[in-house]
């Protein structure tokens, strides 16, 4: 059984950071695009920031500079470091895994995760 888990969010203030962190079990993340995507109340799901099975990298334009994803594939787990943090980032993050990436996403998601909250005070 695939279980993708994610951990780290919280509350910050602006400017803070934070270090999200996705521990997957059930299978490994070679030969899948791991990304990270949040969602915030009324809004649309946006892709964050995803790294491909070749170790390629993308984000998002509005995370550019400021989010990076990383992943320890000894021990399967996902990371996305987050700088600077702004009010207009709070939202669920979501980490998920996908057949390949584009720009910041993943396409194709086959497994996501419950979610963590990070929200981001003014």
């Amino acid at each position: 059984q695939v279980q993708l888990v994610e951990s780290g969010g919280g509350s910050v203030q602006s400017g803070g950071s934070l270090r999200l962190s996705c521990v997957a079990s059930g299978y490994t993340h070679s030969g899948y695009c791991m990304g990270w995507f949040r969602q915030a109340p009324g809004k649309e799901r946006e892709g964050v920031a995803a790294i491909d099975s070749d170790g390629s990298t993308g984000a998002a334009d509005f995370v550019k500079g400021r989010f990076t994803i990383s992943q320890d594939n000894a021990k399967n787990t996902l990371f996305l470091q987050m700088n600077s943090l702004k009010p207009e980032d709070t939202a669920m993050y979501y980490c998920a895994a996908g057949t390949y990436r584009l720009g910041g996403s993943c396409v194709g998601i086959q497994y996501r995760g419950q979610g963590t909250q990070v929200t981001v005070s003014s």
